[in-house]
């Protein structure tokens, strides 16, 4: 997946202590193909050199309006003409207040005005700046103009203060700029997603579990934002983050994902289940540590029900999407469990592989469909297999799946 690939992207870097933040973001952007041109305002030079920024670029920084040299070599006009987004980073409110109101008496806002491509501002100041009632005014001006507004971080502030006003994370300045470039093709879609592991007791201190880390989840979770979606995301515990304008929903246990999900499930037009439920838990846990001694321990399990085939009784028009992990006779097993859940699509890969096991950044899947056609493809990244499946999802809402098996190189 190379979303940025190719795609000219201008950061803007305004004068404020977390300018130092844009050579991370450049690095970033780079490293995802995109070409990055940079401006900076005077201000800016004084926390970070352009000679920083143009080597991590490979391009001559923009600076000065009327310089002859910058000007024969990028153009103001030019660069906004060239540019396939904008984002400014830092984002101070000096430079929000004259974008509001389109003063153009340096390179940024020059550029800024003369551009027609999607914008965005991450925002980065003090807490009690942020907070200014002139600062909320100017950035609801820029908003009603289609500019995005990556909302700032909370935490411990350069100034000593502790509150809103950090720069965001130069990762999810990306994502937004992936989002800003992508087709909105989800926008009428509210996907419930399962992510994870469970946990089940069998003493407070102990516990039966599986190794999935929610990896694949969480990307179907960022790319059906990414693509427009509404998003709830139902998360067995798991140390990654919550994909960006994503809503999580913490669970533990099966039995609180299983209730998790029925909640949710009037909310949502489409259920992805890509958590790694448990199929047993201790039939009678015990109330405090079991110590340990030398004998043998026998360990009593119980089958935990199913909740999917109650919910796919009452799904309607929603679609229902599971996986299947397994250890051999792959679409075997799959397309039986499609079959019993009453699933549009089941996902099934064969946890044996190598690049296809819990905890890997790649997936190797095979498709099948309630129509019975199967797609067979290659080790891809779980992202890429992410916007695979939404990709489906979208052919079966249209009714343009194939009608016959193939396999995919």
């Amino acid at each position: 997946m190379a979303l940025l690939k190719d795609k000219t992207i201008v950061v803007g870097v305004s004068g404020g202590i977390a300018a130092y933040k844009a050579a991370e973001l450049i690095r970033l952007l780079t490293g995802r193909g995109a070409q990055v041109r940079v401006m900076m305002t005077r201000n800016a030079a004084e926390f970070i050199t352009p000679l920083t920024l143009q080597t991590l670029s490979a391009h001559p920084v923009a600076t000065n309006t009327f310089d002859l040299t910058q000007e024969s070599e990028i153009g103001h006009i030019r660069l906004a003409d060239r540019a396939d987004a904008i984002v400014i980073a830092p984002a101070t409110a000096d430079i929000i207040a004259r974008a509001a109101v389109g003063i153009a008496d340096d390179i940024v806002t020059t550029v800024l005005l003369a551009a027609r491509c999607p914008i965005a501002f991450a925002p980065a100041m003090n807490v009690h700046m942020y907070a200014h009632p002139t600062v909320a005014e100017n950035l609801a001006r820029l908003r009603s103009r289609n500019v995005v507004v990556i909302e700032p971080d909370e935490g411990e502030l350069a100034c000593g203060y502790e509150g809103k006003g950090r720069l965001p994370d130069p990762v999810a300045i990306v994502e937004e700029l992936e989002r800003m470039l992508s087709l909105r093709d989800l926008a009428d879609e509210r996907i419930l997603v399962t992510a994870g592991p469970t946990r089940e007791a069998i003493d407070p201190v102990r516990y039966i579990s599986n190794h999935s880390s929610g990896k694949m989840g969480y990307a179907i979770a960022r790319a059906a934002w990414r693509r427009g979606a509404a998003i709830r995301l139902v998360s067995g515990p798991s140390v990654l983050k919550a994909p960006r304008g994503v809503e999580r929903i913490e669970t533990v246990s099966a039995a609180e994902m299983l209730a998790a999900t029925a909640e949710n499930f009037p909310w949502c037009s489409t259920l992805v289940m890509a958590a790694a439920v448990a199929d047993f838990r201790p039939a009678r846990p015990a109330d405090q540590k079991i110590k340990k001694n030398a004998r043998a321990m026998t360990l009593e399990l119980q089958p935990i029900a199913d909740e999917l085939p109650r919910l796919s009784a009452k799904k309607g028009a929603r679609l229902i999407i599971g996986f299947a992990a397994e250890t051999g006779n792959l679409e075997a097993h799959a397309a039986e469990k499609l079959r019993r859940k009453k699933l549009d699509l089941i996902v099934a890969n064969d946890v044996t592989l190598e690049g296809a096991g819990f905890g890997s950044d790649t997936n190797i899947v095979t498709l099948i469909s309630a129509d019975g056609n199967r797609e067979s493809h290659p080790k891809l990244t779980k992202d890429e297999v992410a916007d695979l499946i939404l990709d489906r999802l979208l052919a079966i809402r249209s009714g343009s799946m194939p009608r016959k098996s193939s396999r995919s190189a």
